[in-house]
């Protein structure tokens, strides 16, 4: 696929923003640090690094359609993956295993997306996606009965989750970012090198999906072997 290195690099800083935030979690998971990742502005932090994943996912769903890629091979792959980290998860912290995070977020929306929006002008896309997140501020809290609707942003009563970021509001992030793709790309045009300060953000963008399903295996490798208290 033609790449933009723009595109890239803002993935990458969002790749720096994820090692960064989850090597302080870590650490304060540990005790060598005092984080705590849910108050004030480290929940913000965490929120932000999620958006801007999933805007850009967004965006790049645009530039693929714009070049003829399919979007829901793509979307399926994402989410495959999203299933095994459930495996994984499931079998080391079962009590609060991955059951709906990014990497499922990510692949269902490039399956809907590409299905059912992908066509929109951007300024519908951009109502909907308002739409959607405003839906999601309404209903934070909301508990319901049936366990089979967490995906979507209504989980059952004792939910835990160490990754969860359901349809409701983050697909209207992603189909922000689709808007902006629309309006930022509107036609395929040929992509310029990258700067010499931005290629190593540009390297980090490009593979992205690497690091993230790598990063925090080496990161909990890393704390043991620089002497912290390792629990496993």
């Amino acid at each position: 696929m033609n790449r933009f290195w723009e595109v890239d690099a803002l993935r990458g800083v969002a790749v720096v923003s994820m090692v960064a935030f989850n090597w302080l979690f870590a650490l304060g998971f540990l005790g060598v640090v005092a984080f705590d990742a849910s108050q004030g502005l480290n929940r913000l932090w965490a929120l932000a690094t999620v958006a801007a994943f999933v805007a850009i996912a967004g965006l790049s769903l645009h530039l693929a359609k714009l070049q003829g890629k399919d979007g829901v091979a793509r979307g399926m792959k994402i989410f495959l993956l999203g299933l095994a980290v459930t495996v994984v998860t499931y079998l080391f912290i079962p009590e609060s295993f991955v059951s709906f995070g990014v990497l499922h977020l990510i692949g269902f929306s490039i399956i809907l997306a590409s299905l059912l929006a992908a066509g929109l002008p951007a300024a519908s896309l951009f109502f909907l996606s308002l739409a959607i997140i405003v839906l999601g501020f309404v209903s934070a809290g909301a508990v319901v009965e049936t366990p089979w609707l967490f995906w979507l942003g209504f989980p059952p009563q004792g939910f835990q989750s160490v990754d969860y970021e359901p349809l409701i509001p983050w697909f209207g992030v992603f189909l922000f970012g689709l808007a902006l793709g629309k309006v930022f790309y509107p036609k395929i045009r040929r992509a310029s090198p990258a700067p010499l300060l931005a290629k190593p953000l540009c390297f980090l963008g490009r593979h992205s999906l690497a690091i993230y399903l790598v990063h925090q295996p080496l990161l909990v490798a890393a704390l043991c072997f620089s002497g912290a208290a390792c629990i496993i």
